[in-house]
């Protein structure tokens, strides 16, 4: 494990394996690098691969007041440690922080997005106004459990009977640890709008890619960003969830990423 300092002086932890260009992993809701270890694996023949804690997560600090631009700066510093440019992976909330990193400016080689949930025309329901802090108040009152499952229901969209069914799950406990980044999320995901004209200020060459098994609306995110970044991409991966299969998306990775 390696560190990073970022802006405000907020160490991130991060592991970097392989060699060759520069790719960094970015994760979203309720992960830490250890989502991102095995897609690194299998990205690290080809590339360098730095893979992750986002801030308040595994071995990173978490500096207070949050904002998303700490978050840009948090990428910025992996950047950094790069050298100075690097492609980025965004997957799920983490592609909305990369693509706000990317319209930010910072020195983006590539972009390539997975699974980013826009949502565009009719689609599920959008979580509350003051949804980040609904669950900024759950957490600061102990109530952790009750914020996964607030976030469970109105962010991912799982049935209240099956995130009753997963209180005693044995992954349950990890997903309380890190209860208070769903406030980040929260906050980077917004109403879950496309920031259409935001997106036109993207410079990197950049590749929307869905799981075909996904509800319609994942599919109808990934359209409208190929759209509305200049030069988009679009791909689809037939059969694939909203879950990270590396053997199915490495390969599409790569080919991206080494263009």
């Amino acid at each position: 494990m390696k560190t990073a300092i970022s802006s405000d002086g907020t160490k991130i932890a991060f592991d970097q394996t392989g060699d060759g260009p520069p790719v960094i992993l970015v994760v979203g809701a309720f992960n830490d690098r250890s989502t991102g270890a095995p897609l690194a694996r299998a990205l690290e023949s080809e590339f360098t691969v730095l893979n992750y804690d986002r801030r308040g997560r595994g071995a990173s600090g978490d500096s207070q007041p949050y904002a998303v631009e700490r978050e840009v700066e948090d990428l910025d510093a992996l950047i950094q440690e790069a050298g100075g440019a690097a492609g980025v992976f965004g997957y799920s909330s983490g592609a909305f922080l990369a693509l706000e990193a990317a319209a930010g400016g910072l020195n983006i080689t590539r972009l390539a997005l997975y699974d980013a949930p826009f949502l565009v025309g009719d689609g599920p329901q959008r979580p509350p106004k003051d949804g980040a802090a609904q669950l900024a108040e759950l957490v600061a009152s102990g109530r952790r459990g009750e914020a996964v499952e607030l976030f469970q229901t109105r962010w991912v969209g799982i049935p209240e009977q099956v995130v009753a069914e997963m209180r005693h799950a044995p992954f349950r406990p990890a997903l309380e640890a890190i209860a208070h980044t769903l406030v980040y999320d929260a906050t980077i995901l917004g109403d879950f709008t496309l920031p259409t004209a935001r997106l036109k200020d993207v410079k990197a060459p950049t590749l929307a890619v869905y799981g075909g098994a996904n509800p319609p609306f994942m599919g109808n995110a990934a359209k409208a960003v190929a759209k509305a970044v200049p030069g988009g991409q679009l791909r689809a991966l037939d059969g694939q969830t909203h879950d990270i299969v590396p053997a199915v998306l490495a390969p599409v990775l790569v080919e991206f990423f080494g263009g």
